[in-house]
């Protein structure tokens, strides 16, 4: 029996660790990157905190550190935030003065299917 790698048609090719690669490189589902129901601040936000969660299932970078990795500002980062949250995208819980929120990112089919 075939695997799935030996029947499909690659277009792309990765080979080997370059200087672009070597410090990794975050997968996010195709239905997050072709939704209509999502800006492009957003799914780069949600890119962002999925490269931030990778190896712990969760993350909580500050607002400022988000938009400086998303090359914007403290005020877009958190509209994009607040977009994801609303949509089902992300859930957010506040962990008091003075420390970033935890950001739980949903990855259930239901939520997933939504964004169709």
């Amino acid at each position: 029996m075939k695997s799935f790698a030996d029947v499909i048609d690659r277009n792309i090719k990765i080979i080997g660790a370059d200087p672009l690669t070597q410090r990794g490189f975050t997968q996010i589902p195709n239905v997050i990157l072709k939704s209509n129901n999502l800006t492009g601040g957003a799914k780069l936000a949600y890119t962002m905190l999925l490269t931030y969660a990778m190896g712990d299932d969760e993350c909580f970078p500050g607002q400022d550190r988000l938009g400086a990795d998303m090359g914007t500002t403290r005020q877009s980062a958190n509209k994009y935030i607040k977009e994801l949250e609303s949509k089902g995208f992300i859930n957010i819980k506040r962990r008091g003065q003075g420390r970033s929120n935890l950001y739980e990112i949903n990855l259930r089919a239901k939520v997933l299917k939504s964004a169709r």
